[in-house]
């Protein structure tokens, strides 16, 4: 019988107390044959993104173990950051890997959303491709308002959740979780500590400005590098190659008078997402999977 494995990425708002992020990370590293393979921590988003892979079941069972966590140990009413957060552990995307497919995933969000809104009474929002209505589809729209605007939000019959009570959780709000594809997340940071150049940037490139499809973005000031950012997350990488939201960017920065100063990416990115870029700035255009040594061995 043939192994279904699939990805988990689930953020939590928590990334300045490394004792909490490694207590929820430690929930994945007990469960046996699950492969973290990836975390880290903004403290200016006050956010960590942790990556792991497995047979269905298991990351299953580690999606519910890492959100009870999260809900024991982290407090939205003394959690601030630049990063928009609605809950403890603010979303669960499940992606298909190996013998997988995406119905096998959106089936697992349901399962794993049931479970979380019945044993953690915390409500829950199914998103992306799990989602049952247009408007949950897409995760900025569910996000709106935030921790602090989610009681007056859900006193609207069009945000009853679709799983968990019908209120949020006094100190853990309430999550998304859904199926998607592979996704980007990708910054950049602008010489510059106009946060509202970054701002004026991303409002104008994302899709929900009149830009690209599937693009989201947000501007904001990180203390830490004293630089904006443009924070970006990337839906199709095929659809919309890295190059071009950089090019974007560049572009979009020199109305302001200001240039792309470094960059950055959150987790991981598959290989062919890389290479579409390197082929584009190397003038590549028959680039190739197996041309890459470490590919071919």
């Amino acid at each position: 019988m043939e192994i279904k494995t699939i990805e988990c990425v689930p953020n939590i708002s928590e990334g300045r107390e490394k004792s909490i992020v490694e207590k929820c990370v430690d929930e994945i590293r007990s469960i046996s044959d699950l492969k973290l393979i990836d975390y880290s921590s903004d403290p200016d988003h006050n956010r960590s993104v942790i990556t792991f892979i497995g047979p269905l079941e298991k990351v299953k069972e580690g999606a519910f173990q890492l959100a009870k966590k999260a809900v024991e140990l982290i407090d939205l009413n003394h959690q601030k950051g630049t990063h928009p957060r609605m809950g403890a552990i603010d979303v669960i995307p499940f992606v298909p890997l190996t013998n997988a497919t995406m119905e096998d995933c959106i089936q697992a969000s349901a399962e794993v959303g049931e479970r979380v809104g019945r044993e953690l009474s915390l409500p829950v929002y199914l998103y992306a491709n799990s989602a049952k209505s247009e408007d949950r589809k897409k995760l900025p729209t569910i996000r709106k308002g935030e921790f602090e605007g989610f009681d007056e939000k859900m006193k609207d019959p069009r945000w009853t959740p679709d799983f968990g009570p019908n209120c949020k959780h006094p100190s853990a709000g309430v999550v998304a979780i859904g199926a998607r594809e592979f996704l980007v997340a990708f910054n950049i940071y602008l010489d510059t500590i106009n946060e509202a150049v970054a701002q004026q940037i991303a409002q104008g490139i994302r899709e929900s400005g009149g830009g690209h499809r599937w693009l989201q973005a947000k501007g904001m000031l990180i203390q830490e590098k004293n630089m904006v950012q443009v924070s970006m997350n990337i839906l199709d990488f095929q659809k919309l190659p890295l190059y071009r939201v950089i090019e974007l960017v560049r572009l979009e920065a020199k109305r302001y008078g200001v240039s792309i100063k470094e960059t950055e990416l959150i987790g991981l990115i598959p290989v062919q997402a890389v290479l579409n870029s390197f082929a584009y700035y190397a003038q590549l255009p028959d680039l190739k999977q197996d041309q890459i040594i470490e590919l071919k061995l």
